[in-house]
């Protein structure tokens, strides 16, 4: 499949479509995929937990080349919480993270931030910011309440 009919076949879809093909991409390790994701524009940004803040298709693409090389990541996003508008999406998500470093497989949980916007091509990631968790994030959700301001 070339990139082009790989990226349309990816954005013909929902947010929520978009988002289960990025997170697909990232537990096969395919990093065609994961940047088929992405909007084309420069002006996209990525931050890793502990990691700085990556702007533009090269310097994304260079990050997840590199956090890729050995092969998929065991990552699995639950508990979206959603804020829509016409034409813009965020979700807040918790990602659970297997991850094998030197010492052996350790379990970390990430709350992340994928911000997706509708281009004339279809739905287009343009911002992916993760940070580090906090034990006991995947707890239930905090029950909802009203503020008004």
């Amino acid at each position: 499949m070339t990139r082009s009919s790989l990226r349309a076949a990816v954005l013909a879809g929902t947010p929520d479509e978009l988002e289960a093909a990025f997170y697909d991409a990232l537990r096969a390790g395919d990093v065609e995929r994961v940047m088929a994701c992405w909007a084309d524009e420069d002006e996209i940004v990525c931050v890793h937990p502990g990691g700085p803040r990556l702007v533009g298709q090269e310097a994304i693409r260079a990050a997840f080349t590199s956090m890729l090389r050995h092969g998929g990541l065991g990552v699995q996003a639950q508990q979206v919480v959603r804020v829509q508008a016409l034409a813009s999406t965020v979700h807040s998500v918790l990602e659970h993270l297997s991850v094998m470093l030197p010492d052996g497989l350790h379990d970390a949980v990430v709350y992340a931030t994928n911000v997706y916007h509708k281009t004339p091509r279809g739905w287009r990631m343009v911002v992916h910011h993760a940070s580090p968790g906090a034990a006991g994030a995947d707890d239930a959700p905090a029950p909802v309440t009203h503020v008004l301001h």
